[in-house]
């Protein structure tokens, strides 16, 4: 099997491979963050850091070049770290195996951080290239962008100077992305009273799995199964059930793929119960056969729960979660199949007497945003419980006279022989963020092909890395 390390640009693919080899999962970029500064003292770089842990890496012009505006590159440092469940990784001390499979390459049972590893690696490429003609470069490193943006966020005043920003986090080779959706992060909590499991009764642990999940925001419009959602439904289903715990869904930012319950069912209905089970798998497996093919839904027997919900909380918390917005809100009225307003309930955590929600809302338009946690807010608030909307950053507007744009659209145009498209993305880059603190960058975005980020099915498509540096050489060449 050919190695990462083999393949084209062998600049850039080296680069990955040591990415890979470092742990970097989001609020833990401590060891790539420095790699990346041994690796401009290694190379006579000039860097600086901030408080919150991003580093800008300086390159001077290329012989030539000395008088061009400065180029800010950007990408982020940490990656979504997801895994099978039945694989033991741990993404603070375990390096990603990252291997080539036909015109992909992915990973073995995770995510494969090629977001934004590949942003990343086509930076510490270019820097370490010694023949590059390129202006001035400020490589901005940012931290952990995947679970809130906070490196943007919290990024300096002072680091950086360029005037044109390229954005290397997008996921569609030969598309230009020059605006993206703004977000918002809901916390619904919940407070109940337990009491003890009623008698003569049969334990469960309620199982969903084999979802393909994904990124909530680029892939929210392929309409995948929710394993939250639909563990609700069926508990909703079957009130028979009084549920002790809950533990479903992962990240803020990932289409959940897995759900787990600890139920307790009166004895004398647990064969109706486990035939509802089998019936229900058979009925998603159905309704969702045109996006999910590895659909798993089951009951196994477990010792009883000592401990339950309130049938009263019970009832209320899964009207709840069956009640609440998820998905797509609404398409774009000006983009054709572009989703304007989504929402994501990616967590649900129920035990000991309280629960908690967690929400991630995406909006191109700033009302949109409000309308969907004031929708949140008022199921939560009639289920008795509240929110909390934090981590509020808006989206970034295209900008139809930028003229990085138009050097782009000539330099693919003039590479490949075809106009690339421009879009905007239903997800949040950090340039909405950046441009605010630095109004005078004229910003764009770029990136290889990649498929299921955020999930461990996550891979890029090896010919469009190539096609991706290249334009990205170009374009500084012509800048």
């Amino acid at each position: 099997m050919k190695e990462i390390t083999e393949l084209e640009p062998k600049a850039l693919w080296k680069q990955f491979a040591k990415v890979c080899s470092i742990p970097h999962p989001s609020k833990h970029e401590e060891k790539i963050r420095q790699y990346v500064i041994g690796f401009a003292e290694e190379h006579g770089l000039e860097y600086r850091q901030d408080t919150v842990g991003n580093v800008v890496v300086c390159k001077p012009a290329a012989a030539g070049y000395e008088g061009h505006p400065t180029v800010v590159l950007q990408a982020h440092m940490d990656m979504v770290p997801q895994k099978n469940s039945d694989l033991k990784f741990n993404f603070e001390t375990d390096p990603i195996q990252p291997y080539v499979d036909g015109e992909w390459v992915k990973a073995r049972g995770t995510t494969l951080g090629a977001d934004d590893g590949m942003g990343v690696s086509a930076m510490l490429a270019i820097l370490e290239g010694k023949d590059i003609p390129h202006p001035a470069l400020e490589c901005l490193f940012t931290v952990d962008e995947e679970t809130g943006l906070t490196g943007a966020n919290q990024l300096g005043t002072d680091m950086l100077k360029g005037s044109i920003l390229i954005n290397l986090d997008s996921e569609d080779e030969g598309e230009l992305y020059v605006g993206c959706a703004g977000a918002v992060n809901v916390t619904a909590h919940f407070e109940y009273k337990e009491e003890a499991a009623p008698d003569d009764c049969v334990g469960y642990e309620v199982s969903l799995s084999g979802l393909k999940g994904g990124h909530s925001g680029l892939e929210i419009i392929l309409q995948r199964g929710n394993a939250n959602k639909l563990l609700a439904r069926f508990l909703r289903e079957n009130p028979c059930a009084s549920v002790s715990t809950i533990d479903a869904g992962g990240l803020r930012n990932a289409i959940p793929r897995e759900a787990k319950a600890v139920v307790a069912v009166p004895e004398d209905q647990a064969a109706a119960f486990e035939q509802a089970a089998a019936a229900f798998e058979k009925t998603i497996r159905r309704e969702l056969s045109h996006v999910e093919d590895g659909i798993r839904f089951g009951v196994k027997r477990i010792d009883v729960p000592a401990i339950v919900a309130s049938r009263d909380f019970r009832s209320r918390f899964i009207a709840a979660l069956t009640a609440m917005p998820n998905g797509i809100m609404r398409m774009s009225d000006t983009v054709p199949g572009l989703v304007e307003t989504s929402t994501n309930l990616s967590r649900i955590e129920m035990a000991c007497g309280k629960a908690q929600l967690l929400f991630m809302v995406r909006c191109m338009v700033n009302y949109g945003k409000k309308q969907v946690v004031a929708m949140i807010d008022s199921v939560v608030t009639l289920a008795g419980g509240r929110i909390e909307a934090q981590g509020d950053y808006d989206g970034w507007a295209p900008n139809p006279d930028s003229k990085i744009l138009h050097v782009m659209k000539e330099g693919y145009e003039r590479l490949f022989g075809k106009t690339p498209e421009v879009k905007a993305i239903h997800a949040g880059l950090e340039c909405g963020i950046i441009g605010a603190k630095y109004p005078q960058l004229d910003m764009i975005s770029i990136g290889p092909t990649m498929r299921f980020p955020h999930s461990p099915d996550e891979k890029v498509d090896i010919a469009s890395v190539a096609k991706f540096y290249d334009f990205l050489l170009d374009t500084l060449k012509n800048l």
